[in-house]
């Protein structure tokens, strides 16, 4: 990665930059709040990295909590293997992160495909997390049902070799900024002129746009081979951890209807739907989407 694709990615603010190793390979974090308070671990979706928390670290710090948000395996300035981009090591990577931080155990916030992450971890680490809560990201069991199709059809269409991420790349990533447009709500702000241009140039840097789509790639090849079925029974078993789950009535991309039956959580599980915002309510509706986490990580403590 180039001086000037570090500084890029390394977004000045309220907030400090590390890496951490973690599983075998190297995460960058963006840490805001106590060093001592209780470990609220950000994981963003696609096609964006760890600046999609801007507007929750500082407001989650302010509340006490130690707010650290993770480019995940492949993205930002964390590490970009060449392979590990399953649930599995996904869900060790966040384990491992949660270690590498100090602590023993965290809330696990994720949006997208962090959602998928998160929910992964809930299942098959279970003992690095305190609470979930999910944005945008039905469980994994119901993430292949008729009413997301929409969702599933981009992930078939990843399935593709090289035409992907070169659509990804083309016009200086111009298909980033669509996908966003499309995905969020009707009539908001989002994705202002920086979210556009950031979140286009950070998956301008090689092999970003390879590793991203290596996780849509493994859910979809997966449902016809032993390790996916493996993980849908795996994932069977009920997340142990109290679950907040969000997500915007207006999402075109992953349907808000998908809410988690009773018997995938054996502990308390509240949903919100959030009017105003389509797939990306963290940053079309943030004061909003944070007084309903805040509270929520407030009662849980």
């Amino acid at each position: 990665m180039s001086p000037a694709g570090v500084v890029d990615l390394l977004v000045d603010g309220p907030w400090s930059h590390s890496l951490v190793a973690a599983n075998g390979a190297r995460f960058h974090v963006a840490e805001s709040g106590p060093a001592d308070g209780p470990l609220v671990l950000f994981l963003h979706g696609f096609p964006e990295f760890w600046w999609a928390w801007r507007h929750q670290l500082p407001v989650v710090a302010a509340a006490g909590f130690r707010a650290v948000a993770m480019d995940l395996r492949g993205y930002g300035a964390s590490d970009k293997t060449p392979s590990g981009y399953d649930p599995y090591t996904a869900a060790a990577d966040v384990s491992g992160v949660i270690r590498s931080l100090g602590a023993t155990d965290a809330v696990v916030v994720g949006h997208g495909w962090g959602g998928f992450i998160g929910w992964s971890a809930a299942v098959l680490t279970p003992r690095q997390l305190r609470g979930l809560a999910v944005v945008s990201a039905p469980h994994p069991l119901l993430l292949a049902r008729s009413g997301q199709m929409k969702a599933l059809t981009h992930s078939a269409w990843f399935q593709l070799p090289i035409l992907p991420e070169r659509r990804l790349l083309a016009h200086d990533g111009v298909h980033i900024e669509r996908l966003l447009r499309d995905w969020a709500g009707q009539g908001g702000t989002f994705p202002d002129a920086e979210s556009s241009r950031r979140y286009r140039a950070a998956l301008q840097v090689w092999p970003a746009p390879h590793c991203a789509l290596e996780y849509h790639r493994w859910f979809g090849r997966s449902r016809l081979r032993p390790d996916g079925r493996k993980y849908s029974a795996r994932m069977r078993t009920p997340v142990a951890v109290p679950v907040l789950q969000i997500h915007g009535a207006q999402d075109p991309a992953v349907s808000p209807a998908a809410v988690t039956p009773p018997h995938l959580v054996s502990a308390p599980l509240r949903h919100e739907l959030l009017t105003p915002a389509g797939h990306f309510p963290h940053e079309e509706v943030p004061e909003l989407f944070n007084t309903h986490l805040v509270a929520w990580l407030s009662a849980l403590s």
